[in-house]
């Protein structure tokens, strides 16, 4: 892919593995090929390669994949990305890499960008790129993948982690989550929420894995926490007590607590800052809005606890978000108005 000038679309290259799963293949070429700049230039260019030279991979379904790429394409790579697979023999049952792989990662050049899918996180793991930083997997393999690499600081609570140069994400479809995020990341929240929309999935899920991991199946006689949630985010702006959301279910505080994790994975109070952070990043994208007057409308108050909370999510100032991440046609916003879910 070739393009005129110094423009050149982030490359990223997804390391096919036999038994590999071909949705989890699948979902990096489909989130980064879409995103577009203006001039309808693709931003990233996504190839596919092999452990060896050009020819057959085989899944865990019943075709195989012809992959057009050797190893040597992880040396070109801005980012690699590894999808789960169910044939990682040694890496699997022994924590360490085959020959093969091993040779394959050792083309990755220092800095490039690493993700990893559900189970792909072994291959990382086993490389030593996850020693001494927090990671997560599918919730089903946690607990051996932790006994298997004590080293790695494994969360299973969580849809994905984002350690700067080395992500990982939960199972199958928390990919998509991940590869949002990555894009969020890269080009902002607005090309991130296009690219969610023509996928036709949420531009970002609430919670973890908990709500994933099987547990009795509720009575459904019970109410949800949905209610107070629309409630919740119709009015950011506004300070919000856990209290006043209990209310909207008629439940009390310390019921809604416990139904709230159960569904979302996280507290209320950790939904809430979440909600408002993706507030603050359309705003700080989308509209002229000075600092306070953002913080005002994603209901931080002030521009002191707006940039605390963005600098903790984030790793940036809402200044240099704004900076990174503002369109061309951002506008004037009236205070207070409400502006959309932020969801």
């Amino acid at each position: 892919m070739t393009y005129a000038g110094d423009f050149r679309p982030h490359r990223v290259a997804v390391l096919a593995l036999d038994g590999l799963l071909p949705f989890e293949l699948g979902i990096p070429h489909r989130i980064f090929g879409r995103p577009r700049d203006a001039h309808r230039r693709r931003l990233y260019e996504v190839v596919t390669c092999s452990v060896r030279p050009p020819g057959r991979v085989d899944t865990d379904a019943d075709f195989a994949l012809h992959v057009p790429h050797g190893p040597q394409t992880l040396a070109t790579a801005d980012t690699v990305i590894i999808p789960a697979s169910y044939e990682l023999g040694p890496v699997y049952e022994e924590g360490r890499l085959t020959d093969e792989l091993a040779v394959a990662l050792s083309h990755v050049r220092p800095g490039t960008r690493l993700a990893s899918i559900c189970t792909g996180a072994y291959v990382l793991a086993a490389a030593g790129y996850l020693d001494g930083r927090p990671a997560t997997t599918h919730w089903a393999d946690a607990e051996r993948f932790q006994r298997m690499f004590p080293k790695v600081e494994v969360d299973a609570n969580v849809l994905f982690i984002d350690d700067g140069d080395v992500l990982t994400s939960a199972g199958v479809a928390a990919g998509i989550d991940l590869c949002l995020h990555l894009v969020r990341r890269d080009f902002g929240a607005a090309v991130a929420n296009e690219v969610a929309r023509t996928t036709v999935v949420p531009p970002h899920r609430d919670g973890g894995q908990a709500q994933y991991v099987q547990r009795p199946v509720p009575d459904p006689q019970l109410a949800t926490t949905a209610t107070a949630r629309a409630w919740a985010l119709g009015r950011l702006h506004e300070p919000i007590q856990l209290r006043d959301m209990a209310a909207q279910e008629a439940m009390s505080v310390r019921t809604f607590t416990r139904r709230f994790r159960e569904e979302a994975g996280i507290s209320p109070g950790q939904w809430l800052t979440q909600q408002r952070v993706e507030r603050a990043r359309q705003l700080l994208e989308s509209t002229v809005l000075s600092m306070d007057q953002v913080a005002r409308e994603s209901g931080f108050g002030t521009a002191q606890s707006m940039r605390q909370h963005l600098q903790a999510a984030l790793g940036v100032t809402p200044t240099a978000y704004r900076r990174t991440f503002r369109t061309a046609g951002a506008t004037e916003r009236p205070g207070g108005t409400d502006i959309g879910s932020g969801a």
